[in-house]
Parts: C-alpha cells; sequence; structure tokens
C-alpha cells in the first residue's frame, strides 16, 4: 500500500455520544457504535504536544492518527485492540488536520478500565 494510509496499522471501532428522551422528563447519554472501522495509528505524543496540554490542562496521553476523512469527532470513543491483544478505548479530546489533509490527529485519552 502507497500513500499515508499505509502506517495505519490499527483499525479501531467509533462509539459517538448519543441523547435520547429518558421518558421521565430528562435525557440519558449513552455510547452507539458507529458502522464500520476506521484506520488508525496510535501515538505516544511528543513532548511538544505534551507540554502544549499541560499548559491547558488537557488529559492527552495518546495521539490517534486517521485519514482526513475518517468520521471521528471531539466526544467520541475509538476501540481497538493493541499489539499484545489488550483491548484499550481513547476518548477523543480534539480532531484536527494540517494545512495539508494528508492524515487527521486526534489527541486522545486513554480510558482505564477495571478488571
Amino acid at each position: 500500500m502507497r500513500g499515508p494510509g499505509r502506517h495505519l496499522n490499527r483499525r479501531l471501532t467509533v462509539w459517538r455520544p448519543t441523547t435520547t428522551d429518558d421518558g421521565y422528563g430528562g435525557q440519558t447519554t449513552t455510547l452507539v457504535q458507529q458502522a464500520g472501522t476506521v484506520r488508525a495509528k496510535v501515538d505516544q505524543p511528543s513532548n511538544a504536544d505534551r507540554m502544549l496540554a499541560q499548559q491547558a490542562g488537557s488529559e492527552h496521553d495518546h495521539t490517534v492518527f486517521l485519514l482526513p476523512g475518517a468520521d471521528v469527532r471531539r466526544g467520541d470513543e475509538l476501540r481497538g485492540t493493541d499489539r499484545l491483544g489488550t483491548e484499550q478505548r481513547f476518548r477523543v479530546l480534539a480532531v484536527v488536520q494540517p494545512s495539508t489533509p494528508v492524515y487527521s490527529k486526534a489527541p486522545c485519552t486513554l480510558i482505564q478500565t477495571g478488571g
């Protein structure tokens, strides 16, 4: 495979918060899996990214790279497994594209699960 997608070595499912009426005058927000998967590369953030995140009070601890057309939004949750088969969940803090849209960059927080 050639082009920017050749480094996107993982497939992640996208879960999006969806708000529905609870029938009692309130609302309930649940995560709903979106159709298909997105190709991604998960990295540790650079030192510069970490410093900017700390200054902004952000919990950015992973950077996920995606194809520019991937339907991933702030607040989504990305789920998949790492190379060892361990399940991982990432909360998307933002989605940005460089001036030349070769990829999208999503600062994320790894969600620790109990167990």
